[in-house]
C-alpha cells in the first residue's frame, strides 16, 4: 500500500467473534414463535434494526445468566496483537457493528479502552424486565442508517474523505457496501462469496493472524 495514513475498520459479529450474538441468543432463548420478527425482516416486512430490537427485547433472564452466555462467545485470539501492532504504527482502529454495544463492551470493553478503539454501534441496555433494549444513533448522526441503525459504508466513506486508506474486515451481508469502497478488504463466510461474485478484490482470512501479517508489512 502506498505511503498514506491508514485506518482499520472491523465488523464485530462473526469477524472478531466466531459467530453472531444473534446466533448465540437464538440457540439459547428463541423458539419458532419468538423468531417471527426475524422472519418478517427476511421477507422485507421489517428493517434489520427493528427485527433485532424486537428479538432482543424478548430476552428476560437474570443479568448474570445473560452475561454468562455472552462470556461463552469465542473471540479471535490474534485480535489484541493485531490492535497492538496497529497502535504502534499509529493506525486508527474502529469497530463498526449493526448489533449493539452491550455485549461488545462486556466482551472487549477493556481492550477497546486500552487500544483507543472507536466503537460505532447501536446502544444496548439490559434489564430482565425490559429485555435487551437497542437504541439507534440519532437520525442526524453521519453514520445513521434507517435499516440497520449503523452505516458501515458511511463510516468508511468519511474516513476516505478525511484522507485515510481504509482496511476493512467483515463477514456478512451488511459488510458488502463498505467492502465496495474500502481500499483493502479482508473477507470470510458470506462476504467472501459475495465479493467474489461481484468482482470485489478481497483478501480471504481465516483468523486475525492474516490481518496481523498485513499490518506488520505496512
Amino acid at each position: 500500500m502506498e505511503n498514506k495514513k491508514i485506518a482499520f475498520v472491523s465488523d464485530f459479529d462473526g469477524t472478531i467473534s466466531d459467530d453472531d450474538f444473534f446466533a448465540y441468543t437464538t440457540k439459547a432463548y428463541f423458539d419458532e414463535r419468538a423468531l417471527t420478527p426475524w422472519r418478517a425482516f427476511l421477507t422485507g416486512k421489517k428493517t434489520h434494526f427493528n427485527a433485532l430490537k424486537e428479538m432482543f427485547a424478548q430476552i428476560h433472564v437474570p443479568v448474570d445468566e445473560l452475561n454468562a452466555l455472552i462470556d461463552t462467545i469465542r473471540l479471535d485470539p490474534e485480535l489484541e496483537l493485531t490492535w497492538k501492532i496497529c497502535r504502534d504504527k499509529k493506525v486508527p482502529l474502529y469497530i463498526c457493528s449493526a448489533g449493539n454495544d452491550y455485549y461488545i463492551r462486556r466482551l472487549i470493553g477493556t481492550l477497546i479502552k486500552k487500544y483507543n478503539v472507536t466503537l460505532v454501534s447501536n446502544r444496548g441496555e439490559y434489564a430482565p424486565e425490559t429485555g435487551l433494549v437497542m437504541t439507534a444513533p440519532e437520525a442526524g448522526c453521519f453514520y445513521f442508517d434507517e435499516n440497520v441503525g449503523i452505516s458501515k459504508l458511511k463510516l468508511v466513506e468519511k474516513l476516505k474523505t478525511d484522507g485515510f486508506k481504509v482496511v476493512f474486515a467483515g463477514d456478512g451481508p451488511p459488510d458488502i457496501a463498505p467492502a465496495q469502497v474500502a481500499d483493502v478488504v479482508f473477507a470470510k463466510k458470506f462476504l467472501l462469496k459475495a465479493c467474489r461474485e461481484k468482482g470485489i478484490r478481497t483478501e480471504p482470512f481465516e483468523s486475525f493472524k492474516d490481518i496481523l501479517n498485513f499490518f506488520v508489512g505496512v
